[in-house]
């Protein structure tokens, strides 16, 4: 055998011990991975403890803060509802007339003045005159109410167990009549600048919000960390398009509402039916509540004329109640925004409760926007998780 055949001879095992040191080599992390202890149960439950208590130590912040300062957030969520609501009316100007966005929105804000200007002209001495009127005869039909419940066992009993804010006989340490009610929004109306002073804050800092969108989203963008700033904007545009929606479906459901009412209590004959229109239409801002709101004026009104015309106004506005729901809600939300019932009160009442009237005004857009994050932020189920 020749040098060069038992050099290839011998290569064969060579080759051999290669590809078995290669093959132990391999198998090397598989052993490794297999030989890994096992997690500490004990571990695991301490890290979602901590878990847990640092989630709720959040939520408890977050509602602390809230009750702290929950006249200033709702100052500065009405604020940016307002500016939610005339950038977008700028930007539907701006795509359609091809002007700069500082034009468009000058417009707006000129076309909405000026039409508030002659609806004051026009109609502001006859809607002021009957809103006078209206609150002298809610004042006579309650004390008549209150006469007339104060004659029967039953009635002296739910006096005695209402407070004296609404009329009845228990008294509390927070005053009574409008001040009570006025005590209890929180600040809100009673702070430094009244209600006019908050409103006229609102309405500048919606503005100045409106003129520059990109310089306070940014701001708050930059107080994110960078891996989540992203995922932030899009929540933020989501919450922007929701509120949008739900105000503009919102404001075509008033309007019609305030229209039906008042051509309605004028064919059955009602006094005040331009102050009662109003009414059930601004009311009418709350879902659910403000269409019982909206309605009480009314009835009390008609109470006033006599039974039957009492019961035709109860009539009138549960037929307004039932295509509010049954026609306008539907074509409503199927272009803008669809909330639970349930949830809708819900939130109204735990915003009320909270943060008191404006709270309770508010809480349906703000429930809306917050549903659209989550709905955004979070998987969908699928066929075989859904119940």
């Amino acid at each position: 055998m020749t040098p060069s055949t038992t050099e290839h001879a011998a290569c064969p095992d060579t080759d051999q011990d290669a590809d078995h040191d290669t093959g132990s080599e391999q198998q090397a992390p598989a052993d490794v991975t297999d030989n890994a202890p096992p997690a500490d149960p004990q571990a695991e439950q301490l890290a979602r403890i901590h878990h847990l208590l640092r989630l709720a130590l959040t939520v408890t912040v977050l509602v602390v803060s809230i009750w702290l300062v929950g006249d200033v957030l709702m100052v500065l969520f009405a604020a940016t509802l307002v500016a939610v609501i005339l950038h977008n009316l700028a930007g539907h100007l701006e795509r359609r007339t091809r002007l700069p966005y500082w034009v468009a929105l000058s417009i707006v804000v000129l076309i909405i003045i000026s039409a508030l200007t002659a609806l004051i002209w026009s109609s502001g001495p006859e809607i002021s005159e009957q809103a006078l009127r209206l609150r002298a005869a809610l004042s006579e039909q309650a004390r008549t109410l209150r006469d007339r419940m104060d004659d029967s066992t039953p009635g002296r009993m739910i006096l005695d167990n209402l407070p004296s804010s609404f009329g009845g006989n228990e008294h509390s340490s927070g005053g009574s009549g409008f001040g009570s009610i006025a005590g209890s929004m929180t600040g809100f109306v009673t702070s430094a600048f009244g209600a006019a002073g908050t409103l006229a804050v609102i309405l500048i800092a919606g503005l100045y919000f409106a003129i520059s969108p990109e310089i306070y989203v940014n701001g708050m963008l930059r107080l994110v960390p960078r891996e989540y700033r992203m995922r932030t904007r899009d929540l933020l545009l989501t919450a922007g398009q929701t509120l949008w929606a739900w105000t503009a479906g919102q404001a075509l459901d008033m309007t019609v509402v305030g229209l039906l009412s008042f051509i309605g209590l004028w064919i059955i004959g009602v006094p005040l039916a331009l102050a009662l229109g109003v009414v059930a239409g601004l009311a009418n801002f709350i879902p659910y509540i403000g269409a019982f709101v909206g309605a009480v004026p009314a009835v009390l009104i008609g109470l006033s004329q006599g039974t039957r015309e009492g019961l035709t106004v109860l009539g009138l506005y549960a037929a307004i109640q039932f295509f509010e729901g049954n026609v306008m809600a539907p074509l409503i939300q199927r272009h803008a925004v669809k909330m639970p019932p349930g949830l809708t009160i819900l939130s109204q009442t735990i915003f009320g409760t909270i943060l008191g009237i404006p709270g309770l005004i508010l809480a349906s857009p703000l429930t809306a926007a917050l549903l659209a994050m989550m709905d955004r932020a979070t998987p969908q189920l699928s066929d075989d998780e859904r119940v």
